[in-house]
């Protein structure tokens, strides 16, 4: 093991030197320390070349402190924990911890594709697109194989993930996006006036830049008074402090998503811990304090191993104890990194050069660096850097150019905020002229920007400025905010003169330096047309990897804007998107995976239904009870019919949770149904129900159901249990894309109630004996729908609807009383002859009803087809409408929905039979349509069948031959009325 730590101070920092870390690096061993990264231990053992860049394979060093890093890309681990794409700069060091450099071949000190870099010339913007296109046969054979083989990153693992990710909800007043200065402050003024604080940040250890400040705040040192902080916050009983957790996305209504790294910093995950946990935040108020990113200049050279932005090496050299290196330049256009580079200078790095393309800095700086023996130069550039890592600059002065010695070249060009979560409703960020830089503009609702996120850079500005935003979105929620007392910093002046690009530098100057991108291809982007940000994006891929251009989206935009001739702002900026950061494809995933992927659902009176001795099938996702049979039965049908003749003569009972149901509210629910359902719902009233038919885009059904309006803006729409997923998608596209004006929120509460319902003659008199309130026909009439209590007090919703075509009732309650509920019923229906019946019963009774289903719902019928051409409605319009009327659609030789009876009643339908006319061979010519669903019906003594035939309302009474070619069967039947029993609903009335 290397226990060199030579470039490691001997005091200072936030590492704990009492527990040293061993780890390695490309089969190296090191040592670090805990609180280091492996960013930090990799310096502070002198290893500067950590990676090949994307397409040129140039080596590359460690360039940032944080998120942002472009370069230092690693994979970490091995076999099926291996994995690539790594940021070494926010990957926690811990004992034993395996890294390897990537994108390199056979070795990263000598890698055969970096001859790529003498091709360069020829390599710029578009090369693939210019050069690849003949022969087209050799692109898949040839040309995309080499191409993948030379460009790319990391391995992924090849064995199966070994750990497990987990998914959680959470809820809070205010959600405080980032702990530094801002978020600190923010979160202790919300904290304190008892709202719930969700305080999440992205690093192990909060307080963001006051780890890395060399100065006091509050009489104490920075990091001291960060620690004191999160003391506090950590001691609060409505806040909750959660480390390792990048907030990567902002979503509707308040809803935040995040990852928290839960084991990512230990060699395997804790038993029974999971490896990440993907968060869902719901947050009444969201303050963004995430800070700012510091810009590199671009010049020539500015991408070799040694050349770091100038907040990262006094970040190293505060917080970790490390010196970037021995001889250490600073190029910038701006006070703060001049400040930067004295602390770390007083800290123990050798500062020796600070270089500054403006021709006037503030004389207190200028003196304070020269009375520390540090050279000035103004008015200068750097023109050039040499060495395989760097050993030299080359600087163009208002007298010459001269040669420079350093190991280590600071750059900073200013700083933009990071404003990305910002963007993620649409927001666009608008330029701020006295910071070069873009802030916030509209904000996604609900969220407010805090600290150097919003632009305010100095350290007490940001103090101030997270109290008084923390306590104006606690203040919006009704709380009383005690005075904070906010510790009083002065601020330094802040300048800056815009800088972007050394024009006319040697060597290749890099804007994008993960994916290679040079000042040259903006330029060649803008000679060929491609000047639109979103055009030169894809062009040129500038910002398009894991660093999602923190470093270089703000510098591309300025010099396409000078090729132009345009302003910064009139350029414009792309807009970004979530996921902010990288997220796995396992936390994504959860538990959904193997077995797991696609879970088995468990009705809420799955267990009672057991106890009960039902035989269980799965329906989609679910495990639901098929029947119940009992001794002595011999088989399923006896069982069935048995279940039939009990709900007919008596009544019974069936849970019905899995049917998809989904909440509406809001003002505009009554319009919103108007148009996705093909009859009217805007009139319903409070306390009905209305059958409803939805098509899709082209004319076909796609779903059938009933909704309820339980309140003004109250609805509860139920769907078929196979297109619940199907259905609620369908609704929040049209909501999200096509009416986002409506004033409606939609939720899937399937699984948040039970349902079951009750149906027969005395299924009146049962409910009577569980229902808390008055149930009689007066009260509860057909398709009435109402709120009240069951079981001496819990909450349900009582609908009178009927799918067996009984007098029928559905009783929906919490979830977690469904159970009860059946017991309850069970008991209460005792004296009936209550019986529980399944999904057979169910299909059996709604055939004879004549009622469609999934068998005919197939996506392939029309409402027309179904009988329900009457429900269209002619005054209003609905999604479907106009496909509907297509002449093939409205053809009245299409076959239409009718039923069967056999004219044999002895004889057996089978479902999937064709029709053909009387004497007529099988073939496709002689077609009518098809048998969509049969049973065997025991109130009439013979198997009955619902199905599809051209004309088939025209032709009652006329026979047909039921064709089965599968079985090799067919049979005559007569076509009827598709309702065999009760077709005047008098039962269902009663």
């Amino acid at each position: 093991m290397s226990t060199s730590n030579r470039n490691r101070l001997t005091a200072g920092g936030l590492i704990d030197r009492a527990r040293p870390l061993g780890f390695s690096f490309d089969g190296t061993r090191y040592r670090g320390y805990e609180g280091d990264t492996l960013a930090s231990a990799l310096l502070a053992n002198g290893v500067r070349l950590v990676g090949r860049s994307f397409k040129y394979h140039r080596p590359r060093g460690i360039f940032s402190a944080g998120a942002e890093e472009p370069n230092a890309l690693v994979e970490l681990r091995s076999g099926a924990r291996r994995e690539p794409n790594s940021r070494a700069t926010v990957t926690e060091l811990y004992d034993g911890l395996e890294a390897a450099s990537q994108n390199r071949w056979p070795s990263l000190a000598v890698d055969a594709l970096s001859l790529n870099r003498f091709l360069q010339p020829f390599l710029g913007a578009g090369f693939y697109y210019k050069t690849f296109m003949w022969p087209a046969a050799f692109w898949e054979k040839l040309y995309e194989p080499i191409i993948r083989r030379a460009a790319g990153l990391g391995r992924a693992a090849e064995e199966a993930d070994p750990d497990h990710y987990e998914k959680a909800t959470a809820f809070c007043d205010v959600l405080v996006i980032g702990a530094g200065p801002a978020g600190l402050m923010a979160a202790l003024a919300a904290g304190r006036a008892g709202a719930r604080v969700i305080l999440a940040d992205e690093d192990f250890l909060p307080g963001g830049g006051l780890n890395a400040e060399a100065g006091d705040v509050g009489r104490k040192p920075a990091p001291a008074f960060a620690a004191e902080m999160v003391a506090e916050l950590m001691s609060l009983p409505t806040v909750r402090v959660m480390t390792r957790t990048s907030v990567f996305g902002v979503y509707d209504s308040g809803t935040y998503g995040a990852l928290e790294r839960v084991s990512d910093h230990l060699p395997e995950p804790a038993p029974f811990q999971p490896r990440q946990r993907l968060w869902r935040i719901i947050a009444r108020r969201a303050v963004l304090a995430a800070g700012a990113t510091e810009r590199p200049i671009v010049f020539g050279g500015n991408d070799r191993p040694g050349v770091m932005l100038a907040g990262a090496v006094g970040t190293y050299v505060q917080r970790h104890a490390v010196l970037p290196g021995q001889k250490i330049a600073l190029f910038a256009n701006n006070d703060g990194a001049w400040r930067e580079m004295l602390a770390a200078h007083a800290a123990g790095a050798p500062v020796e050069t600070i270089i500054d393309v403006r021709t006037e800095v503030a004389a207190d700086l200028t003196q304070a660096a020269r009375a520390e023996g540090i050279r000035v130069l103004t008015g200068a550039q750097v023109i050039a850097t040499a060495g395989k890592t760097l050993t030299g600059l080359t600087v163009a002065t208002a007298s010459g150019t001269e040669r420079i010695a350093a190991d280590t070249l600071a750059v900073s060009g200013g700083w933009s905020p990071s404003v990305h979560l910002t963007c993620h409703h649409g927001g666009k960020p608008r330029w701020e002229e006295a910071i070069a830089a873009f802030v916030p503009g509209t904000c996604p609702p609900g969220l407010s920007v805090a600290g150097a996120a919003k632009g305010v850079f100095g350290l007490g500005a940001c103090l101030k400025d997270g109290a008084a935003i923390g306590a104006e979105a606690a203040q919006a929620l009704g709380f009383t905010v005690p005075a904070l007392d906010v510790p009083d910093v002065a601020d330094a002046p802040f300048a800056l003169t815009p800088f972007w690009h050394v024009e006319g530098s040697k060597g290749a100057a890099f804007v994008d330096l993960q994916n290679d991108v040079t000042a040259k291809d903006v330029g060649i982007a803008h000679k060929e047309g491609f000047r639109s940000v979103e055009l030169l994006k894809r062009y040129t891929t500038l910002g398009m990897a894991t660093d999602q251009g923190r470093t270089s989206n703000v510098t591309g935009l300025a010099i396409m804007a000078s090729l132009t001739g345009a302003s910064i702002p009139e350029t414009g900026t792309t807009i970004f998107r979530p996921p902010y950061t990288p997220v796995s494809m396992g936390a994504l995933a959860g538990h959904h995976r193997g077995k797991d992927f696609r879970p088995v659902r468990l009705t809420p009176t799955h267990e009672w239904a057991r106890a009960q001795g039902a035989v269980f099938i799965e329906t989609g996702a679910w495990l639901r009870a098929q029947y119940f049979p009992r001794n002595g039965e011999k088989d399923w049908l006896e069982t069935v019919s048995r279940e039939v003749t009990s709900v007919r003569a008596g009544v019974g009972l069936i849970d019905v949770s899995t049917f998809g149901k989904i909440d509406l509210q809001g003002r505009d629910v009554g319009a919103f149904l108007d148009r996705v359902y093909i009859n009217g719902f805007a009139a319903l009233a409070v306390g009905k129900a209305r059958y409803g038919v939805m098509l899709r885009e082209d004319g076909m059904v796609m779903d059938d159901g009933t909704t309820a309006r339980l309140a003004p803006e109250h609805y509860v729409m139920t769907t078929t249990t196979a297109n619940a997923a199907k259905v609620y998608q369908h609704l929040e596209f049209c909501l999200q894309v096509l009416w986002p004006e409506l004033d409606v929120a939609l939720s899937s509460v399937s699984e948040q109630w039970a349902q079951i319902a009750l149906a027969g003659p005395r299924a009146r008199d049962v409910l009577a004996r569980v229902a808390d309130g008055d149930v009689s026909n007066a009260a509860l009439p057909f398709m009435g729908a109402i709120e009240g209590t069951v079981m001496g007090g819990v909450k349900a919703r009582l609908f009178r609807l009927s799918f067996s075509g009984e007098l029928g009732y559905e009783i929906a309650v919490p979830a977690r009383f469904g159970a009860a509920l059946a017991q309850a019923l069970m008991q209460a229906g005792e004296e009936f002859g209550i019986t529980p019946y399944g999904i057979e019963a169910l299909g059996v009774m709604r055939i004879e009803k004549g009622h469609v289903s999934g068998n005919e719902l197939s996506g392939q019928t029309t409402a027309g087809d179904l009988g329900f051409g009457r429900m269209a409605s002619t005054k209003k319009d609905y999604i479907g409408r106009t496909l509907a009327a297509r002449p093939g659609l409205t053809d009245p030789d299409r076959p239409a929905f009718v039923g069967f009876r056999p004219v044999d009643p002895s004889r057996r339908l089978r479902a999937g039979a064709h029709f053909l006319p009387l004497g007529a061979a099988p073939t496709m010519a002689n077609d009518q349509g098809y048998m969509t669903s049969v049973a065997y019906s025991p109130h009439l003594g013979h198997w009955i069948g619902l199905g599809l035939i051209t004309r088939g309302p025209e032709r009652l009474g006329e026979r047909v031959r039921a064709y089965d070619p599968v079985r090799g069967e067919e049979i005559e039947v007569e076509i009827c009325a598709p309702g065999f029993i009760d077709p005047e609903g008098v039962r269902l009335r009663g």
